[in-house]
């Protein structure tokens, strides 16, 4: 039986662990908990999958969880402000870590985080189910085998039907943005299959014209006069088929709880073009207001022999040749955590601890240049101008 330590026992963990962690390792104990909110958690942890967790220990700081709980494995789900300070602690004590991403949500958080596990012997599994995906993996082996030839163009997709979870009061202070939130996925799959860092970011957001507004603060729509014709009332929504995850009462997306652009929002919609260090060239945009069929989420990879595109909502890869009358289609199953990525990720972790592996697919590095990317393409959306990638160097 392996012994865990969690560190922010929430929403995410709780899927984590109650679906892919059992999924892989059914035997686990869950060891100490580091979570302010004891009394809540506890009254969940049965539901969340934990097997005779009501007595599980709570700790004040991961020195003491990982003294007296003694676990095998450290993961991190806090809310994604804490996830460097945290990791920082983890860093110093050689457990295989699960870290959420964003591994950071700032340069200077950033900055720090590499500087920790430069010397640390820690090895990391950050929550990047996308990278590890099948659809992912199926497309990096057409790049990898050569059947486009060098990879020299990318365009990402991020078509969010689900994006309004994004709008409520506090959350651009709780996730800095969504390139941070969202994107620190799609640019780390797309260096993946591109084999390549980013080097340059030119990017652009949309802010304030979709959510955000003048009604009034604390207005939810059970107490607003419009919610027999407003699209976003859980009535409207349950008609329309375009709820997003459970369909209830919630904080209007239009009030001024949502922020401004003068105060900081969440964007309703944001693009880049990026120049990776092989020289070659793409671009992403991610779109907030999507709804239904619209929602979209892939790539397409280009190179002089083939193209490869794959759409995760729609499970299918596409492999083009270019010089053969011949273009390949796959179909790959649906229905998973993240596109069957959280069982991968799950796996990866699993086998650090047995010392199956000595290495995860998704390591610091990883967590890192797509932070330091995503933090570049903020900053090139706020100044409008380009900005150079910090690199990794670890």
């Amino acid at each position: 039986m392996i012994r865990l330590g969690i560190v922010g026992y929430g929403h995410r963990m709780a899927c984590f662990m109650g679906g892919p962690m059992k999924n892989v390792e059914p035997d686990f104990q869950v060891v100490g908990v580091v979570d302010p909110a004891e009394a809540f958690i506890r009254k969940r942890l049965a539901d969340w999958g934990c097997t005779d967790q009501k007595e599980v220990p709570f700790y004040p700081d991961v020195a003491t969880l990982v003294r007296e709980g003694k676990p095998d494995g450290l993961l991190i789900g806090t809310n994604c402000a804490m996830h460097t300070p945290f990791a920082i602690q983890a860093a110093e004590y050689g457990l295989p870590l699960f870290l959420e991403k964003p591994v950071s949500t700032s340069m200077e958080q950033a900055v720090a985080l590499e500087k920790a596990f430069r010397k640390s012997k820690t090895e990391v599994v950050v929550s990047f189910p996308l990278r590890v995906s099948p659809l992912c993996v199926r497309a990096q082996q057409a790049i990898e085998s050569g059947e486009i030839g060098r990879p020299e163009h990318i365009a990402g997709l991020n078509y969010v039907p689900y994006g309004t979870v994004y709008y409520t009061p506090g959350s651009y202070q709780s996730l800095q943005g969504l390139f941070l939130q969202k994107a620190t996925h799609d640019l780390d799959y797309m260096m993946g299959l591109m084999g390549s860092r980013v080097r340059r970011v030119g990017a652009m957001a949309s802010k304030g014209r979709v959510f955000g507004g003048s009604k009034p603060a604390g207005l939810v729509c059970s107490k607003c006069d419009e919610a027999e014709t407003c699209k976003e009332s859980p009535k409207n929504r349950q008609r329309n088929g375009s709820a997003s995850g459970k369909n209830k009462d919630h904080a209007c997306v239009f009030s001024v709880d949502i922020g401004t652009p003068e105060t900081g929002i969440c964007e309703d919609s944001s693009s880049c073009v990026l120049e990776f260090e092989s020289g070659a060239t793409g671009v992403y945009t991610q779109v907030f207001f999507s709804r239904r069929d619209a929602g979209r989420r892939g790539s397409i990879v280009s190179g002089y022999d083939g193209t490869v595109s794959f759409d995760w909502y729609r499970n299918d890869i596409t492999l083009v040749h270019h010089h053969k009358p011949f273009t390949d289609t796959f179909t790959s199953k649906g229905g998973a955590n993240h596109f069957g990525g959280d069982d991968e990720l799950a796996s990866d972790f699993v086998d650090l601890i047995h010392g199956r592996i000595k290495r995860s697919r998704t390591p610091i590095e990883t967590g890192l240049a797509s932070v330091y990317a995503c933090l570049a393409a903020k900053e090139s959306s706020e100044t409008g101008r380009f900005v150079e990638v910090r690199p990794v160097e670890m």
